[in-house]
């Protein structure tokens, strides 16, 4: 009868919805407490949340599949670090953050599985309830769960965290996030409450997985901003051994780690040290590598990964190449022309600048042919905008159809390519008139200039030696234009500078996406986040018609709605040419110690760098038996 009546209720719920409710006596007494303060009408407890899908793992499950739950536990890593770094705070605007803090000392409330496009199990928090008019989530602390100091996770730590991190002393993208969160009660010493201003599909999935949790007294006495070389005080698996300002940090996994045989955790986190050595360039990480300074890396260049990844300790079986597939949403990554820029605010001149890109002959000539060409904004998922658009499409975009461009409602933008029967020629001829339409018309010596007698010439910033190299065929085919590109390496602390300040013409970003899109979107597409410092916005893209489809996803109450509403929006990106889009990898270009070793199930979802950390181990041999 009871299993009847739960079907039936779980039928009649088309959101997030929960997969455990609590023993008898645990109902009563929450029941009985709830009653002491307001609370929305209906809320269901769950062990795990999943958006728009059932939960894959049921309650009291023994691990995700990915991991190996007898993985044996010691031995050391050694990883690269790029650049410096100069603090020990990931969470402010000012600085470089050490490499591996986020993942190895903070956790949030839950833990995601890496093979479900969107859910969430209890990790801080051991009960969820959210509640069914989708406007609150409740959290309930898992009485065990500790600091590295000893001292218990309470929710008034939860609330101070997120206090925190929504203030002006915060990186700006935790504000951007949390916007829609009205307000945050503490229940009682290990229960609190995030209330919504409006209906968001994922801001209970984003609270529960985003939001790193940090004691009260993490640099008590200081202002947030000015945290920068103290050790967090958090709850995650290691601490800091060693620090060497700007050139090494040393980790080492707390003999007291609270969690180490919770479910979500079993299988994670096997080694002791964990060591990241910095690298001033490429060449010098890869040579490094080689050499055996570092265990594992992941590959980004495809003339490494094609011609670098050689010699005596490949041949020999001592170091291992492999290409590991994935199900991740590529995003886009691209050339970014920024629209702060008067140079850039026509869309006829952006659209010619990417027309000079000739992607077919760079992964022929420089890429060894490893790359495809990414086409959207949402690039591997079901929300990537096809030809015309459909009638579901329609309903997000007719409501707005006099701030749309009429060339929304036709046939999406392809990215440009010169494959028979097209080619550059062509392209630049095209890009030619587009330019023309906007008032630029090459003079006499060959050089671009409008009706004022102003040169065409832009500054493509990088930081990486690899970035030029994948620029330097589409500056030369821009000055086939008249364009004159300068291109400009710098330091990775001064680049981000830059870019933070938004002060650069030309520079290669990358918009992130997933299976799920939701909150992030704020932060990379709307107005708002192009006036905030250090958002993702790197274009400055400022349509009102795109802030309010941005609005109307993140309410999205079903999957088909939310990915109709995604293909509208990449549809609208598209049109306005704000990137020159590049290409993506069909998998993840790993090479490392054969002393390493991994589970034999990949999971779905996952960043590669997080993946090794949280699942990899060492291998044990004669001469060092493995801690278990």
């Amino acid at each position: 009868m009871l299993k009847a009546v739960v079907a039936r209720a779980l039928q009649a719920i088309s959101r997030p919805r929960l997969c455990r409710v609590s023993g008898a006596l645990a109902c009563a007494l929450l029941c009985a407490a709830l009653a002491l303060w307001p609370a929305p009408a209906s809320a269901r407890s769950a062990h795990g949340i999943a958006w728009g899908e059932q939960l894959k793992y049921p309650p009291g499950f023994s691990h995700f599949d990915y991991v190996n739950p007898n993985a044996p536990k010691g031995g050391s890593v050694n990883l690269d670090g790029y650049g410096s770094f100069d603090k020990l705070n990931p969470f402010t605007l000012k600085g470089i953050a050490a490499a591996g803090l986020s993942v190895l000392m903070f956790e949030t409330l839950a833990e995601p599985s890496k093979d479900e496009p969107f859910s969430m199990y209890g990790l801080l928090a051991n009960d969820i309830e959210f509640a069914e008019d989708g406007l609150s989530i409740t959290f309930r602390l898992n009485p065990a769960a500790r600091f590295s100091d000893g001292s218990p996770v309470t929710a008034e730590d939860v609330r101070h965290s997120f206090v925190t991190l929504t203030s002006r002393q915060a990186h700006p993208r935790y504000r951007q996030s949390f916007a829609d969160v009205a307000g945050v009660r503490v229940l009682d010493a290990r229960s609190i409450r995030f209330d919504f201003k409006r209906r968001n599909h994922e801001l209970h999935m984003i609270i529960g997985i985003q939001m790193p949790v940090f004691s009260r007294n993490w640099g008590k006495g200081k202002s947030f901003s000015d945290l920068v070389q103290d050790e967090p005080i958090a709850s995650g698996p290691y601490r800091i051994e060693r620090v060497e300002w700007g050139r090494s940090i040393i980790y080492r996994r707390n003999p007291d780690y609270w969690a180490r045989d919770l479910n979500v955790r079993r299988g994670m986190f096997n080694f002791d040290r964990i060591v990241y050595k910095y690298f001033k360039d490429e060449t010098a990480r890869l040579e490094g590598f080689k050499a055996g300074e570092f265990d594992w890396i992941y590959e980004n260049s495809a003339r490494n990964w094609a011609r670098g990844h050689t010699g005596p300790r490949y041949a020999s079986g001592e170091l291992v190449k492999r290409e590991f597939p994935h199900s991740n949403a590529s995003g886009m990554q691209g050339f970014a022309l920024n629209t702060r820029r008067a140079l850039f605010a026509d869309v006829r001149v952006r659209r010619a600048i990417a027309l000079a890109m000739d992607f077919e002959w760079m992964n022929r000539q420089v890429f060894y042919d490893q790359y495809r060409r990414t086409p959207s904004y949402f690039t591997n998922t079901d929300m990537v905008a096809l030809g015309k658009p459909g009638e579901d499409e329609m309903v997000y975009l007719e409501p707005l159809r006099k701030q749309h461009s009429p060339a929304v409602f036709g046939e999406v933008p392809m990215p440009p390519s010169t494959a028979a029967p097209s080619s550059l020629r062509a392209n630049l001829r095209l890009a030619r008139s587009l330019l023309s339409e906007a008032g630029w018309q090459v003079d006499d010596e060959g050089v671009l200039r409008n009706a004022a007698g102003h040169e065409f010439s832009f500054e493509f910033l990088t930081y990486s030696k690899a970035f030029e190299r994948v620029a330097e065929s589409w500056v030369r085919n821009l000055g086939k234009l008249g364009i004159e590109v300068t291109m400009r390496t710098t330091d990775p602390a001064l680049y981000r500078k830059r870019i933070e300040d938004y002060d650069f013409d030309a520079i290669v970003h990358v918009f992130a996406a997933s299976q799920t899109p939701g909150n992030e979107l704020v932060e990379s597409y709307t107005s708002a986040a192009a006036s905030e410092k250090g958002s993702q916005n790197m274009p400055g893209v400022r349509d009102p018609a795109i802030d309010a489809l941005v609005s109307r996803i993140l309410e999205s109450g079903s999957r088909p709605e939310l990915a109709a509403g995604a293909r509208a929006l990449d549809r609208v990106l598209r049109h306005g040419h704000y990137m020159v889009p590049h290409f993506h990898a069909p998998a993840n270009r790993v090479a490392f110690n054969r002393r390493l070793a991994h589970p034999e199930t990949i999971p779905k979802y996952y960043w590669s760098p997080t993946w090794l950390l949280k699942t990899w181990w060492v291998q044990p041999d004669a001469s060092s038996k493995a801690k278990r």
